[in-house]
C-alpha cells in the first residue's frame, strides 16, 4: 500500500529548533504544519524501545555510558535538553497519533543488539499501531534488523537506508521486501534514482537544510527529504511555497 509520504519530513523529530528525538521536538513539528517526523530507536539495558541516536549517552544528556548499558529508571530520569526527558517509543507513538503524523521510526540497534532491536521495535510498533488507518514506516542501516522486522511485522512497510547506495541495492530490496530506498543527499546517483524510477520506488533523501539543493533533488525525482531546517521549509513559508507551488 502506497504511503502518503510527504516533501518534507522533520528530521529526528524537531530538527534544528528543538533537542533531537524528543516529544518538544515532536510537538514543534506538527506546530509548524509538518505532516511527518523520524526518529531513531534503540534499546534501554531493560529492553525498553526509546527515542535516542547514539549509542552513547554524552552528546544529548549530561552523563556517559551506552544506552544499552543503562536501565530505564536511570534513563528516563536525565535530560534530553531543555528540560526534555528521553521518551518511550509509546510516548512517541502516541504524540504521533494524536497529531495525525506520519512517523519514520529509524532501528537504531546498538553494536551487537541488531536482531534484538529489528525484533523488539517491529513488534511493538504493530502493536502501538494497529488500528492506525496509515503504518509508520519502518527504516535502517541494519540488514539484520529490517530481515527480523519483516519477520515479525510484516504488514509493516521497511526502508533500506544507506549512505551511498551500493550496486546490488536491488536484490536487497527485494530479499527485505523494502517499500523505500533512503540515503544521503549528496551521494545519490542518477544511475540509482533511475532504476528507483523503473521499479516504483521511492527514494527519501538525508539531511537537506538548502532550497537550492531540494530544488534539484525534487527535479531529480525524490520523493521525500529529511530535514533539519523546519523554520525554513514548513508548510507556510514563503520558501516552501516557491519549492512547491512555482512561486
Amino acid at each position: 500500500m502506497p504511503l502518503p509520504l510527504p516533501r518534507w519530513i522533520a528530521h529526528r523529530g524537531g530538527g534544528a529548533l528543538a533537542p533531537e528525538n524528543t516529544l518538544a521536538g515532536i510537538r514543534l513539528a506538527a506546530r509548524l504544519g509538518f505532516t511527518a517526523v523520524e526518529f531513531d530507536v534503540m534499546l534501554s539495558q531493560d529492553g525498553t524501545p526509546v527515542l535516542i541516536h547514539d549509542e552513547t549517552l554524552e552528546r544529548t544528556t549530561s552523563v556517559c555510558g551506552r544506552v544499552a548499558d543503562t536501565p530505564d529508571a536511570v534513563l528516563f530520569s536525565l535530560d534530553a535538553g531543555g528540560g526534555e526527558h528521553i521518551p518511550s517509543l509509546a510516548e512517541a507513538a502516541a504524540l504521533c497519533r494524536q497529531y495525525g503524523l506520519l512517523a519514520n521510526v529509524e532501528i537504531k540497534p546498538a553494536t551487537g543488539y541488531e536482531v534484538l532491536t529489528g525484533e523488539v521495535v517491529a513488534r511493538e510498533v504493530a502493536v502501538l499501531w494497529r488500528d492506525a488507518p496509515t503504518p509508520p514506516l519502518l527504516s535502517s542501516f541494519s540488514h539484520e534488523a529490517l530481515e527480523v522486522a519483516r519477520q515479525v511485522a510484516p504488514a509493516l512497510p521497511r526502508g533500506l537506508l544507506y549512505e551511498k547506495v551500493p550496486d546490488d541495492w536491488q536484490t536487497t530490496f527485494q530479499r527485505l521486501g523494502a517499500y523505500s530506498l533512503h540515503c544521503r543527499a549528496d551521494r545519490l546517483s542518477n544511475e540509482v534514482l533511475a532504476l528507483a524510477r523503473e521499479g516504483q520506488v521511492p527514494v527519501l533523501a538525508y539531511t537537506v537544510n538548502d532550497s537550492l539543493a531540494a530544488q534539484l533533488l525534487f527535479g531529480r525525482g525524490v520523493a521525500s527529504l529529511f530535514t533539519d531546517r523546519l523554520d525554513l521549509f514548513a508548510p507556510e513559508t514563503s520558501l516552501y511555497k516557491s519549492l512547491h507551488l512555482g512561486g
